[in-house]
């Protein structure tokens, strides 16, 4: 599309997106495969469009900043402290034993930890897209899900860190990590300390200015600043939105700032999963097709593992922690990011792995209640001691 007029560009784009919208709900298949198989499909014409990445990652901050909005810092504080142990069973058997497995298959040791990388990411986007679109933010099992992801969100990074240094031929100093965990101390202090002492005394202002014009001006402009301050810092966005997000509960105004938020974050999002579709390369052969098989099966069973026994440690029943398990499956925006640092027949293995965990993913999420009762039966279980969210997203 770079021939045509960008406007004209921009149109075609947002009606086959509705086209694809309009045959998922026909046939029962998620949009979301569907945006990302239209990327993929049209690379070719759209990888590397700027405007599509920047209208993309617009979408993503907003999707996190409304998250964000439903978790004061006092509740964030209580799921962080549940959950460090079920994410450090993640990092353990996404990251270091796909690593193990990749070495055993002959891969080096650099691309074998990248490769481990992408499959320790749970792609937060669609986790949470889906999430909202199914209506399950108010299960059990939500608040559980959504820790994890942050867990990932911050581990990542570091990770990051260590892999640029690594590729590079760098040592990797304990001053480089504790300078990024350094940063995401004072991102997090920034946000708990403007949202207790500024934001929560600001609740007659926002309600004053709710009719006008400039409120989502307002709103989404505090959205982009803090999660533009998280990569200017090195950091993800996610983590930026989600903050800012948190910052802005302390206004208690909530309901109305969705209300006014949603509508671009709709318009935005879809236009993220196209993005992605164009960063997956598919070469003229599949490398490693044993290996290939054998991460898609082990990554699925060690997320599921992840989430059923971390969920039963947070305090969830049987059925809530399978549901979360088999709910937490897909890759996505950090695994892109990991991949890229890969070269050669390791970077396409990884790229195909992003795009068959997407679609396998999507489809467990949608799929997890049923499977839960064909394992675990159709009774109520256990009653969870987890505290559902207070309301859908």
């Amino acid at each position: 599309m770079e021939n045509l007029p960008l406007l004209l560009g921009a149109g075609i784009l947002l009606l086959s997106l509705y086209l694809a919208a309009v045959f998922g709900a026909w046939f029962r298949v998620p949009g979301i495969i569907l945006y990302i198989l239209l990327g993929t499909l049209t690379g070719s014409w759209l990888h590397d469009s700027h405007l599509l990445h920047t209208a993309g990652e617009i979408g993503i901050v907003l999707l996190f900043f409304l998250l964000g909005l439903e978790f004061s810092y006092d509740r964030f504080k209580t799921i962080a402290r549940k959950v460090w142990p079920a994410g450090t069973l993640d990092l353990v058997l996404n990251l270091i034993v796909t690593a193990g497995i990749c070495m055993a298959f002959g891969l080096d040791g650099v691309s074998s930890l990248v490769i481990g990388g992408v499959v320790f990411a749970t792609s937060s986007t669609v986790t949470a897209k889906l999430m909202q679109s199914t209506k399950r933010m108010a299960n059990a099992e939500s608040e559980f899900m959504l820790g994890l992801l942050i867990f990932e969100d911050l581990a990542a990074p570091l990770f990051v860190a260590l892999l640029i240094g690594l590729v590079e031929g760098q040592a990797l100093t304990p001053a480089s990590l504790l300078l990024v965990m350094g940063k995401v101390a004072i991102l997090a202090a920034g946000a708990i300390g403007i949202g207790k002492f500024v934001f929560s005394k600001l609740h007659d202002f926002f309600e004053r200015i709710f009719s006008e014009d400039y409120y989502i001006v307002l709103t989404v402009g505090l959205a982009l600043t803090y999660g533009g301050l998280a990569v200017y810092l090195g950091l993800s966005e996610v983590l930026g939105a989600l903050l800012a997000g948190m910052m802005l509960s302390e206004a208690r105004k909530t309901e109305d700032i969705e209300n006014k938020v949603l509508p671009v974050r709709d318009l935005l999002l879809p236009l993220f999963f196209v993005y992605f579709g164009t960063t997956v390369i598919l070469g003229d052969h599949v490398p490693y097709v044993g290996l290939l098989i054998v991460l898609v099966l082990w990554s699925t069973a060690a997320k599921v593992i992840t989430g059923y026994f971390g969920g039963k440690w947070y305090g969830l029943s049987k059925k809530a922690s399978m549901r979360a398990g088999l709910s937490i499956t897909t890759r996505g925006e950090f695994s892109v990011v990991i991949a890229s640092l890969a070269a050669g027949s390791a970077k396409l293995l990884a790229s195909l792995f992003i795009l068959l965990s997407v679609v396998l993913g999507i489809v467990l999420f949608q799929t997890a209640p049923w499977l839960t009762n064909r394992f675990l039966g159709k009774g109520k279980g256990k009653a969870s001691r987890s505290k559902a969210p207070d309301g859908p997203i």
